[in-house]
């Protein structure tokens, strides 16, 4: 039986843990051919024994999401080798800090602006022209419960969640009829990642749901047959 991806093209951002990693390894049992993007090459280099292990291939990118022009670049070389892109995974994120939005340092404010939404800007400015080459582009874009309820002291990591949103189910309205791309936005829930245990040090991680768990939905997601789009999904 064919596998669901076989053959397909996908960029993951932020695969070098925790739900980057999840997706890379199951995106590979399902053939996928894989960009894997993080910013530190010791953490890309265990995924890729993980994909390799899984019978996959991965070309890694060591890469700072704040580097837009990197970014801007990776789609003029992904056209060159490939043509085309199948698959977008918008998943890297940071937490920020938690204070009072009128304490927050400016800095720190810019930086989740940039690596949570801009960078996702940037990625759809620039493979979005490889997404429409594909026979099924697909784009999934990873946010938060928090960008849909007041949480007092997550300003910014919940600003920029909520402004991922409404951008990704905008650029869904715009390609749904005219192209073959279809975006969604997947809120995973409450999963075993780093970013939980900084926000919640007095966790047991052990009793939260293993990232692999949740790493079916984006399989559906990046499937050639789902035709949802411009959605927010919420995982649990």
């Amino acid at each position: 039986m064919t596998s669901r991806l076989e053959g397909r093209i996908a960029v993951i951002t932020g695969a070098s843990r925790g739900i980057g990693a999840a997706v890379a390894r199951r995106f590979a049992r399902e053939g996928a051919q894989l960009v894997l993007i993080a910013r530190t090459q010791g953490g890309l280099e265990e995924v890729d024994d993980a994909v390799r292990a899984e019978g996959g291939t991965a070309t890694l990118v060591p890469l700072d999401l704040r580097d837009f022009e990197a970014l801007d670049r990776l789609g003029a070389a992904l056209h060159e080798r490939h043509g085309k892109l199948d698959i977008l995974v918008g998943n890297a994120g940071i937490l920020g800090p938690l204070s009072p939005v009128g304490h927050i340092d400016p800095d720190r404010w810019q930086q989740v602006m940039d690596i949570n939404l801009t960078a996702n800007w940037r990625l759809i400015r620039s493979l979005d022209p490889l997404l429409r080459q594909s026979d099924a582009g697909r784009a999934i874009f990873v946010s938060s419960g928090v960008a849909g309820f007041t949480k007092p002291y997550w300003g910014a990591y919940a600003a920029s969640k909520a402004a991922l949103e409404m951008m990704v189910q905008v650029y869904a309205a715009e390609v749904e009829r005219i192209t073959p791309v279809r975006a969604n936005i997947l809120d995973p829930g409450i999963v075993r990642t780093a970013m939980r245990a900084e926000a919640f040090p007095g966790e047991d991680p052990m009793s939260l749901p293993h990232p692999d768990d949740i790493a079916d939905i984006f399989v559906d997601l990046a499937d050639p047959a789902c035709t949802r789009s411009g959605e927010v999904i919420r995982a649990n």
